[in-house]
């Protein structure tokens, strides 16, 4: 467990577990808001706001009720949330799932092959469904933070989890 998990964020040295925090999860923050948004350059602006409201929020985090990362995933996801909220609300299309790791370059044919069909399988899972995908995944989060970020008890989140990946296997025409 890390210091984030049993530390509280508010006191002197706050600010140093914050920057800690952000260390250790800006890339997986950003990467499961880009794979939800669909749009790298919204993404970095959710981020960017997620980390803000997190810092601003930073005394309000109560480590009886879970680790520091999943209180900013909850966090995020509420952001990217109020994103896709307002892009309906404006008319916006969202575009089709992007690899956000740029990794695809240089990367064989069969293994780009099989992204493609993952990134197409992910784009037909309902929202909820891709969304616990998106956090386990991307985010790396454990059942409990993902119980947490999604305020259900942990082994509905795994629940759900498993429902999710069967889908996704289905949609991807994966037989085991």
């Amino acid at each position: 467990m890390t210091l984030m998990a049993t530390v509280p964020m508010d006191g002197p040295a706050a600010s140093e577990r914050f920057e800690e925090l952000y260390r250790s999860s800006a890339a997986d923050v950003y990467a499961y808001v880009a794979s939800l948004l669909r749009d790298r350059a919204a993404a970095e602006d959710v981020t960017s706001l997620a980390f803000e409201r997190a810092f601003r929020r930073r005394a309000l985090f109560d480590v009886h009720r879970g680790s520091a990362r999943s209180w900013l995933f909850a966090i995020a996801r509420n952001a990217a949330l109020d994103e896709l909220r307002r892009r309906r609300r404006s008319g916006a299309l969202l575009r089709d799932v992007a690899d956000e790791s740029g990794e695809d370059q240089g990367v064989d044919e069969l293994l780009a092959e099989r992204r493609l069909v993952v990134r197409e399988g992910l784009a037909a899972l309902e929202p909820r469904e891709r969304e616990v995908i998106l956090l386990k995944f991307l985010g790396r989060l454990s059942n409990a933070e993902l119980a947490r970020v999604l305020g259900c008890s942990e082994s509905n989140a795994g629940t759900r989890l498993h429902r999710a990946i069967e889908r996704l296997r289905e949609v991807c025409g994966v037989t085991r």
